[in-house]
């Protein structure tokens, strides 16, 4: 497995935990106001991660490195940019004040998605032997 593919699933994996423990307590506590930010965590950090660590690792031989660790990289930033301005914004009663910060998130993980797209359609229309 390429080291980035390890890498998508490190930061996949402590997304699904973060998900996991997060859902766990909103169960506890019987207050679902992070339920956005749980459902996120698990789709944008676990299952995009996990998939795009998928597609380099079944790639191997004929992805471009550069862009694999562009991808990892965008995509990591905007996770971590979005979910912390998600939960400031749902705890704060939606305040508006956070919808900046949470765009950019957005805006950086659909960047990295977009990335990732540029990779696909690179492997789907390349010269095969």
């Amino acid at each position: 497995m390429p080291r980035v593919s390890a890498a998508f699933f490190a930061v996949g994996i402590l997304c699904v935990l973060g998900g996991m423990f997060l859902g766990m307590h909103m169960g506890a506590t019987h207050n679902m106001t992070l339920a956005q930010a749980h459902a996120h965590l698990n789709l944008v950090g676990w299952a995009s991660m996990a998939l795009y660590g998928t597609f380099y690792a079944l790639e191997r031989e004929t992805i471009v490195m550069r862009l694999a660790w562009l991808n990892f990289i965008v995509s990591t930033i905007g996770i971590l940019v979005m979910i912390p301005a998600l939960i400031m914004f749902l705890n704060g009663g939606n305040d508006p004040a956070w919808v900046p910060m949470m765009s950019a998130g957005e805006g950086i993980v659909a960047f990295g998605a977009l990335i990732f797209a540029v990779s696909v359609f690179r492997e789907l229309f390349r010269r095969r032997a």
